[in-house]
């Protein structure tokens, strides 16, 4: 009854506008609208040349990398242009596997758990450039987002979008699953730019907040190579947020080795051909001074 009493009472109130009043609104509400066609119309033009930009450069729908014969130049800067992303599983992601070092190889990703038939999300708004099957990662969808990253969906059972396609954050893109050499149901994400694989934990927090780590961000040897990491915890953060950081810590990068763990080697060993203390050699590493060595196992040393 109440809520009849005051539709009554507002309906009162414009009907005893004048019609002068009822002029000025009218032409507010018009030029609102107007403001509002034109920047839809700014925004739809402004998405056309980004994908125009982002197409321009390497667009390969039939091979996986096609950046693989290029240069890699480090460092390189990236832009967000919002703070956040799109989670790119529904619920908790928990991440059973890290970027680095694993089994003897290269894991240049993070594996992400989730049930066989979870629907896979685009981070960003980008365009679709891989929508196939690749050796290793099984049925896999790349999208390239507006800011030159691409962001990779592995180990699908179901592709829900095709190479070319226009999507934005959010959107399904496929169905988990354990497609490809997975061990057991599990999203493998990649983060890359220009060919780079980047350990996607330096860009972005999966944690709730699903925050990205900074606006800008400038990625260094560090961030691309995965013996620099271990798979099984998360490195160290070092968020570089201008060039002059960056240089330094690229120097720094420049300083460091990769030691191929031979027969017979020991940590005591290794740390005294290169001068370092084992403590420092174990931290650099992750590792324990306990830890047992295996024959070609990768250590990376800071000279």
């Amino acid at each position: 009854m109440k809520k009849v009493i005051s539709l009554i009472y507002l309906l009162g109130v414009f009907q005893s506008l004048t019609a002068q009043n009822k002029t000025e609104i009218k032409q507010k509400l018009d030029s609102l609208a107007n403001v509002y066609t034109e920047y839809r119309l700014n925004n739809q033009l402004q998405k056309k040349r980004f994908e125009a930009t982002i197409t321009s450069e390497k667009w390969d729908s039939i091979n996986f990398d096609p950046y693989r014969n290029n240069i890699k130049i480090q460092p390189f800067e990236i832009t967000f242009s919002d703070s956040t992303y799109t989670s790119p599983i529904d619920g908790k992601k928990v991440i059973t596997s890290r970027y680095g070092w694993r089994r003897g190889r290269a894991h240049q990703g993070i594996d992400i758990d989730l049930v066989t038939g979870d629907s896979v999300r685009t981070m960003f708004d980008g365009i679709v450039r891989f929508a196939r099957y690749s050796s290793g990662h099984g049925r896999i969808v790349i999208v390239r987002h507006y800011n030159g990253l691409e962001t990779g969906y592995a180990h699908l059972s179901e592709y829900q979008v095709k190479a070319n396609d226009t999507v934005s954050a959010g959107d399904i893109i496929g169905i988990g699953g354990k497609s490809g050499n997975a061990r057991g149901s599990h999203l493998h994400l990649i983060t890359s730019y220009k060919g780079n694989y980047i350990n996607p934990e330096y860009l972005f927090d999966f944690s709730e907040s699903n925050a990205v780590r900074n606006e800008n961000l400038w990625v260094t040897k560090k961030w691309v190579t995965a013996q620099y990491h271990g798979s099984k915890r998360q490195t160290e953060l070092e968020l570089l947020t201008t060039k002059s950081l960056a240089e330094a810590s690229h120097k720094e990068d420049n300083r460091k080795k990769i030691h191929v763990v031979r027969s017979g080697e020991t940590l005591s060993g290794i740390s005294d051909k290169y001068r370092i203390s084992v403590s420092r050699l174990c931290k650099t590493n992750s590792i324990r001074k306990t830890s047992l060595l295996k024959i070609g196992q990768k250590l990376v040393v800071s000279l």
